[in-house]
């Protein structure tokens, strides 16, 4: 989000954190993108992609928001799936304002509407903002539609804003309500600081991202990434970054290799471009894929993978 002037008609500088939370796939990674004007968190079609909390952070002259983008809240089928609810209740029950995100072109459903009745009822005290995402696809008839369903569900309290992070629309509005809910306080991170995760966890991300374009259903849930070393090399302005892609099954395992490994170097050549970005620097990335099995349901190696 770029700078703009100050709002704060009292000349204040405020702060906070604000969550997004909804279902899988309605938009959070997107928006908190589309916010912070830069690639923070990484983004698919596919359902369930966020797995850990990004910040975003958007510093203006008057406010600056530190934006958690959350996985989504789901029926979980694994132990993977529980603790990734786990981590979004934990994270909801921490900030300054939750933001209720709810795609414009799909019906608010029941899972929409137990989300919204468990965070009503665990964080009374929280202030909330209902946000209709993807408002470029459709109609504005369906808009004000989304808009009046979704604020009868939120309540008279929580404001209710519409934007799209694909095309810009509203996201200058939907900054000010979020600056508006804030108090007054200072900035928590220097001004240009875009996040603050690190960098391995940025890499491995990317390369999460890559692996995950074009893929079966059922792979998605089953592919995590480790960073197992980045190595400068001597007398030059080369990294090599090692990185292990893992899987339940062998068969998975030959679907992100590929017909002779080519669908490794496709995922290879996109993840590089972007860790070179990254870092600012070039890197030779170094892949290779291993099969953990059931590693989703298994306590000990979801541990050993971040989890």
């Amino acid at each position: 989000m770029t700078k703009t002037a100050d709002t704060n008609r009292d000349g204040t500088f405020r702060s906070g954190f604000v969550c997004f939370v909804g279902r899988p796939n309605t938009g959070k990674s997107t928006l908190t993108n589309a916010l912070v004007g830069d690639k923070v968190a990484i983004t698919s079609n596919r359902p369930q992609t966020t797995r850990h909390t990004i910040r975003g952070i958007v510093t203006r002259p008057d406010a600056q928001l530190i934006l958690v983008d959350t996985p989504g809240l789901h029926k979980p089928r694994t132990l993977l799936g529980k603790r990734l609810n786990d981590l979004v209740r934990e994270t909801y029950s921490e900030v300054d304002i939750i933001g209720v995100c709810i795609p414009a072109d799909e019906a608010i459903g029941p899972g929409d509407r137990r989300i919204i009745e468990e965070i009503m009822a665990t964080t009374p005290r929280t202030r909330k903002v209902g946000i209709v995402t993807k408002i470029d696809r459709v109609g504005h008839d369906k808009v004000v539609e989304q808009l009046l369903e979704l604020s009868k569900l939120m309540g008279p309290d929580a404001e209710v804003v519409p934007c799209s992070a694909k095309s810009g629309k509203q996201l200058d509005v939907l900054g000010d309500v979020l600056v508006s809910l804030c108090e007054e306080g200072p900035a928590f991170y220097p001004d240009g600081e875009l996040t603050d995760e690190p960098e391995q966890v940025l890499m491995a991300e990317f390369i999460r991202e890559a692996a995950l374009e074009g893929v079966r259903d059922e792979l998605p849930h089953s592919l995590a990434v480790v960073i197992e070393e980045v190595i400068p090399r001597e007398d030059s302005d080369i990294v090599d970054v090692h990185a292990i892609l893992y899987v339940e099954r062998d068969s998975q395992k030959g679907i992100i290799i590929g017909r002779k490994g080519s669908r490794l170097k496709e995922v290879g050549t996109t993840a590089r471009a972007q860790i070179e970005r990254l870092l600012g620097t070039r890197i030779y990335l170094d892949l290779h894929v291993k099969v953990a099995k059931d590693w989703q349901r298994d306590p000990k190696q979801l541990g050993r993978l971040g989890f």
